[in-house]
């Protein structure tokens, strides 16, 4: 169950497209980002913007088999980019899939990455890719990122749903080497009201990656900032960094780390 509402998740792509055209406004798009190899920052954007594309395409067809995704992962092409260009294409692309999803409502038929999905799956999840991959740029422009608190749970809560679905083995078959006795991570953000409960515990000992929001000890926790341990899930930062306190087992949390990553 998501924190947000569609109609807010719509919003969501909207604005933090919009913050992330201000972060890159006037900027040297032929930047390196280092969370994501290989690209530069003009690359990162033209790969988000081709993303809000994709999934505009799928929800206004009402597609009922995946649409071609090309054009957005081969990114040679984009290695020198305007900024005056791309950011009005950003936008408009942005503002196109909100239209969409919203004319759409949250509960139209058709297809999704995750079986059983409609088309809310879509409004969340660019909603969140959007605001990672703005954090992608900021970083790479040495600046801080920040993010609302509520988008912020509802954007680790969607990365535990993802990540702990029963076919992540079919895709990540590696992965099942996480699981084992006593093997559990515990996730505390220490920026949030109490009534907020932030705090995540990843669960690997049963025979499926399982996850619960909950105070509870684990073999090893981790305790930062909302967005730190956001950025840590995606890694997009590392987890021994300055803010962060691991408590535990700490090699575990680095098995882990290897082994998983989405968006």
């Amino acid at each position: 169950m998501s924190l947000l509402s569609h109609d807010r998740h719509c919003d969501e792509i909207v604005a933090q497209t919009e913050l992330l055209r201000s972060t890159v406004e006037d900027a040297d798009l032929t930047v390196p980002v280092p969370s994501c190899p290989g690209w530069n920052t003009g690359q990162l954007l033209r790969h988000l913007g081709g993303g809000h594309r994709w999934a505009e395409a799928i929800v206004r067809t009402r597609a009922a088999s995946p649409l071609s995704d090309e054009h957005f992962r081969d990114l040679s092409a984009y290695t020198d980019e305007d900024s005056a260009v791309l950011g009005p294409w950003l936008a408009e692309g942005a503002a196109r899939l909100a239209d969409t999803l919203r004319a759409a409502g949250p509960d139209a038929e058709l297809w999704t990455p995750v079986p059983g999905e409609t088309a809310k799956f879509y409004a969340r999840r660019f909603a969140h890719e959007t605001a990672i991959h703005r954090a992608d740029a900021t970083l790479a422009d040495g600046a801080e990122f920040t993010l609302d608190e509520e988008v912020g749970i509802d954007a680790l809560d969607e990365w535990m749903e993802l990540g702990s679905l029963p076919q992540v083995f079919e895709y990540h078959p590696e992965q099942r080497e996480l699981l084992g006795p006593g093997r559990t991570l515990h996730f505390h953000a220490t920026d949030t009201a109490p009534e907020a409960a932030a705090e995540w515990l990843v669960d690997l000992t049963g025979d499926a990656i399982a996850w619960r929001r909950t105070h509870e000890k684990a073999a090893v926790a981790v305790r930062g900032s909302l967005t730190d341990l956001l950025l840590v899930v995606y890694r997009r930062r590392p987890a021994r960094a300055d803010g962060i306190e691991i408590l535990g087992d700490g090699t575990l949390l680095d098995f882990w780390l290897e082994r998983v990553g989405f968006g």
